[in-house]
């Protein structure tokens, strides 16, 4: 990305930090940022397709930033992370872009992040693709499902702390569900 769209996109989390979407022009943003407006529709069409395009780099920088899992607490906090740091801004995009938008860079963050976590979990096993597809598709779901109850609250309490109790609730279910897919759950027994 461009150092002025980086800008631009900056410039756009600082504002939402401060002020609801419907509060922000595409004046403030040039004029907080010292670019042009011409500058700024060189780059972004409106500010909805601003606001798509923050949500598409908030993702992608989660998928940058992290490789190292070793339990599903870590994805949790992997996108507890990247959200608190601009968490007005990321609650106005939540509440404002449209639903499969955000649905759909969260989605991509959150399988890439247990993707990481099942890779790390299964090397030193025999686990089917399919199976590895299973536990991706329904970590994943927990994932997401926890990050968007975390946001639907105002991000007002850790998930990570809730994902940490439930993984020492469930210790020992994800490896018994490896060792069950390389047909050899009698070696957990």
């Amino acid at each position: 990305m461009s150092r002025t769209k980086s800008i631009i996109v900056e410039t756009f989390l600082q504002l939402l930090d401060e002020k609801p979407l419907t509060k922000i022009t595409v004046k403030d943003i040039v004029e907080r940022c010292g670019v042009n407006r011409n500058t700024f529709y060189y780059y972004f069409h409106d500010i909805p397709e601003l606001m798509e395009w923050t949500m598409k780099e908030w993702a992608d920088q989660i998928i940058r930033d992290n490789r190292d899992f070793v339990s599903p607490a870590d994805c949790t906090a992997a996108i507890v992370r990247q959200g608190l740091a601009h968490k007005q801004a990321l609650l106005h995009i939540y509440r404002s872009l449209p639903r499969e938008a955000f649905l759909r860079d969260l989605d991509r963050a959150a399988e890439y992040i247990v993707g990481q976590y099942i890779e790390n979990a299964v090397k030193d096993l025999a686990v089917e693709q399919r199976d590895r597809e299973l536990l991706i598709y329904y970590y994943k779901c927990l994932l997401v499902g926890m990050t968007l109850d975390w946001m639907e609250k105002g991000m007002a309490d850790d998930p990570t702390e809730k994902m940490t109790r439930i993984c020492e609730l469930m210790e020992g279910s994800g490896k018994r569900a490896f060792l069950k897919s390389g047909g050899r759950e009698e070696e957990n027994g």
